[in-house]
């Protein structure tokens, strides 16, 4: 889902908000947890999950064109943990629709080892 998915979706629910005023929420509400977040905080909405901050030190890496060594500074990346009722749901929904890429894979892996298959029977 995208931000003017989720914009969409609240004006379809609540028809007396405009969609204006939507969109400021919705911008506002991300917004302060964008700030809380570069501020150092942590977030919780309880149900939802968690967002925080995960240090990663810094490292020794490879520019992958030349091979040669650089060194990766510190950084804190944003981590997400799902809460229990929000990972209870996917999981209940997981096993009513299952998942269909997986399903698309295995047929391509079918597919190309058929191919594989017929290529080498007729040489």
């Amino acid at each position: 889902m995208t931000r003017s998915e989720l914009i969409t979706i609240l004006a379809e629910r609540f028809p007396k908000l405009p969609l204006r005023d939507t969109d400021f929420a919705v911008k506002t509400i991300l917004d302060s947890m964008t700030k809380s977040l570069s501020d150092g905080h942590r977030i919780e909405i309880r149900g939802f999950g968690s967002f925080s901050l995960t240090r990663r030190p810094p490292r020794v890496g490879r520019n992958p064109k030349s091979g040669e060594q650089v060194m990766v500074p510190e950084k804190s990346v944003p981590h997400f943990k799902p809460g229990k009722e929000l990972r209870e749901r996917v999981d209940l929904s997981a096993s009513k629709y299952p998942i269909i890429s997986d399903a698309a894979d295995d047929k391509e892996m079918d597919v190309s080892a058929t191919a594989v298959h017929r290529q080498g029977s007729t040489e």
